[in-house]
């Protein structure tokens, strides 16, 4: 039998476009997180998480694996449910811009966004099944730390509503 692991992952990026790929490249190792999930009357629910970015499919792409809260058998978190779910992060030279999956099987939500930088931040942006715009932002991004923003409009809002925030720091 093949070693599936082996020939999914990859020690670096594709030299092709090495440097396009570094936008979500700079994330790839392991991250420790706090997540806040904010609930429409204003109520905030805080709980621990992990993050881990690495390689795949010969350097063209980063996958990670998002794990909230953490540890395993912790009680749902309210609002957001518990995450355990992987982004496939696809840098698409066609449109000079990544391609974005985001599966999570065990709360049945899955996510197609595109995803661009904007200034010194990452932006994501795509719509739910619902047709609800969403927008998943990397901000403060530093060698060490990023903090990550989820925000949804509904088809009927005017403004955005944040959803859920996560700080992270990379593990030493």
């Amino acid at each position: 039998m093949t070693d599936f692991a082996r020939l999914l992952h990859a020690d670096g990026p594709n030299p092709e476009h090495a440097e396009a790929l570094q936008l979500y490249g700079r994330f790839v190792g392991d991250w420790d997180a706090e997540i806040t999930a904010h609930g429409l009357d204003g109520t905030q629910h805080m709980a621990p998480g992990e993050i881990h970015f690495g390689w795949i499919l010969e350097g063209r792409a980063v996958q990670d694996v998002w794990i909230i809260p953490r540890p395993r058998g912790s009680q749902a978190f309210p609002i957001a449910g518990n995450w355990y779910g992987t982004t496939l992060r696809v840098y698409d030279p066609s449109i000079s811009a990544w391609r974005i999956s985001w599966f999570d099987p065990g709360r049945s939500v899955f996510r197609q966004q595109i995803g661009r930088p904007r200034g010194a931040d990452i932006v994501q942006e795509g719509t739910t099944d619902a047709g609800d715009l969403t927008r998943w932002s990397f901000t403060e991004i530093t060698g060490e730390s990023f903090h990550w923003l989820g925000e949804v409009k509904p088809v009927a809002a005017t403004d955005w509503r944040l959803m859920v925030d996560v700080r992270a720091k990379r593990r030493a």
